[in-house]
């Protein structure tokens, strides 16, 4: 077996996949900000934003997942030439996108008492009240943004996006420091100024992308006359039935991670934010296999209209390989700055805080030992997802994630993540078996189903 008939995919697939990490590693950044300048105020403060931000990632997940159907179906539209099946396939998904944000806002906004029956710690539960609030109303401007972004991406526009999310976090940056600290004559909002900066930015960032797609020649005519209550009842079903199994993979995944951020409230606020700075700096790790991901989506999808499933193996065992090397990389960064890379999120200079800074850098420590070991289950289950998706495979994936997460994974967290047992890293272990068991079980499903249709093609 020559390696180089895969390597040599590998600058076509960067391709592919680097403007997506781009604009994904922007939207995880401006949780990394948060999450810096938070941390600077204290640990309860930084498991408020985490324990607020649990609740945001189960309803972006849903959001996110169900925009993707507009990609598919714009990118078909433009390579046919057809204005008004695109213009169709934006308009209904952009009107799905916007009815969704504002149900998945008044859910998580009503949802904020259950915080209190999950016996999270009531110090981090009341600061983490009134971020929510903000953060959750947020929710609809980010996911009519996501529609806008799908759309772009469908029109292989996928620049644009990473321009918006680049001023989007220049903006969060700004008011963050601004009202989180009180700088610049502004008031010091403390956690709450973290939601105003998150909120501000992703309205500018929706006006931002619409602004920039109105002076493309290519797109002006799409994003402007959208006569949203002309409905058609076909589009709005193929939007629903592709999105609706991706919105359910997301869902299962994001779920369990959120699973972990509750399990280790139960602990105590120092677990809960040692968890939530493992889970920043391993969602942004995440974010190169999420691009890759795409790129075997697409690149996949392409083979399987031609009929040419040999390629199609060769070009996805490349994506496999290259993604698979990326999180070697990223499991060595962590094995060697594991004791490092949480000093970034404390102050370790604050004598008030120095015992909780201090446990709370050790706890993460141990995490960033578990996240490194995952990278590699990690990124090879979210590839091989996305060439299940170019294989429109959706119904059994969306099974697989489902018993890996939370058949495999969380039984073994929530025993294992007891304070009697190993405590923050067995609710790590619990994640490892379940990207795991996705990535086996996932991978088994792909070369299972690539091998059928090149025997079905040799008959």
């Amino acid at each position: 077996m020559q390696l180089s008939k895969y390597t040599k995919e590998f600058k076509y697939n960067w391709q592919l996949a680097a403007p997506v990490m781009l604009g994904m590693l922007g939207h995880t950044f401006v949780s990394f900000v948060d999450n810096i300048m938070v941390g600077q105020l204290g640990t309860a403060e930084l498991a408020a934003v985490s324990l607020g931000n649990s609740f945001m990632f189960i309803a972006m997940s849903i959001g996110i997942g169900f925009s993707t159907a507009i990609t598919p179906l714009v990118a078909e539209a433009d390579t046919a030439h057809d204005f008004k099946s695109g213009k169709s396939a934006f308009k209904h998904g952009l009107l799905l996108c916007t009815g969704i944000g504002v149900l998945l806002f008044l859910i998580v906004y009503f949802a904020k008492p259950l915080m209190y029956l999950m016996k999270q710690p009531v110090e981090v539960v009341e600061l983490a009240i009134p971020y929510l609030d903000l953060v959750a109303f947020s929710l609809i401007p980010l996911v009519v943004f996501q529609a806008f972004k799908q759309f772009a991406d469908g029109m292989s526009m996928t620049k644009y996006p990473m321009y918006a999310t680049i001023v989007g976090n220049i903006v969060n940056v700004v008011l963050n420091y601004m009202f989180i600290f009180g700088k610049f004559g502004a008031p010091a909002y403390g956690i709450v100024g973290a939601a105003y900066g998150t909120l501000a930015s992703r309205f500018i960032m929706v006006a931002f992308i619409w602004w920039v797609l109105k002076g493309q020649e290519k797109t002006r005519e799409y994003v402007i006359n959208i006569k949203i209550f002309v409905l058609e009842r076909v589009m709005m079903k193929r939007i629903i039935n592709l999105g609706a199994p991706s919105a359910m993979q997301m869902l299962f995944e994001v779920a369990i991670f959120t699973s972990a951020v509750w399990l280790s409230g139960l602990l105590g606020k120092n677990p809960q934010a040692a968890n939530q700075i493992a889970l920043n700096l391993s969602s942004m790790t995440f974010m190169v296999a999420t691009g890759l991901s795409v790129a075997s989506m697409v690149r996949v999808g392409n083979q399987k209209g031609l009929k040419n499933y040999q390629e199609l193996r060769r070009i996805a065992f490349s994506l496999f390989l290259m993604g698979t090397l990326f999180a070697v990389c990223f499991a060595l960064m962590f094995l060697a700055l594991h004791t490092q890379l949480p000093k970034i999120y404390v102050d370790l200079n604050d004598v008030k805080n120095f015992a909780d800074n201090t446990e709370v850098v050790e706890i993460a420590s141990n995490l960033l030992l578990a996240a490194a070991v995952f990278q590699i289950s990690d990124s090879i289950q979210v590839v091989v997802l996305g060439a299940l998706r170019g294989l429109q495979d959706v119904k059994v994936p969306t099974i697989i994630t489902f018993i890996s997460y939370w058949i495999i994974g969380f039984p073994v967290s929530y025993y294992f993540g007891k304070e009697e047992q190993l405590g923050s890293f067995g609710i790590w272990l619990g994640l490892l078996a379940g990207l795991t068991s996705a990535a086996i079980l996932l991978y088994i499903r792909f070369n299972y189903l690539t091998k059928q249709l090149i025997l079905q093609k040799e008959l």
